[in-house]
């Protein structure tokens, strides 16, 4: 699972896909909200807005 922005949404999916050896579902974070879980909100990459759930 990777929180990130905009701009690191493809590298979390590449990470993903070399980790798992399966596509991804991405997730807009500012659609979705959690019971049970406050996602990140600095991406993993750099310090922008983490916008984006990659499960």
């Amino acid at each position: 699972m990777y929180v990130v922005c905009k701009d690191h949404v493809d590298v979390a999916i590449d990470k993903f896909i070399e980790e798992f050896e399966e596509a991804p579902d991405v997730v807009d974070l500012e659609h979705t909200k959690f019971i049970d879980w406050e996602p990140p909100v600095k991406c993993e990459e750099c310090q922008h807005e983490a916008r984006f759930l990659v499960v």
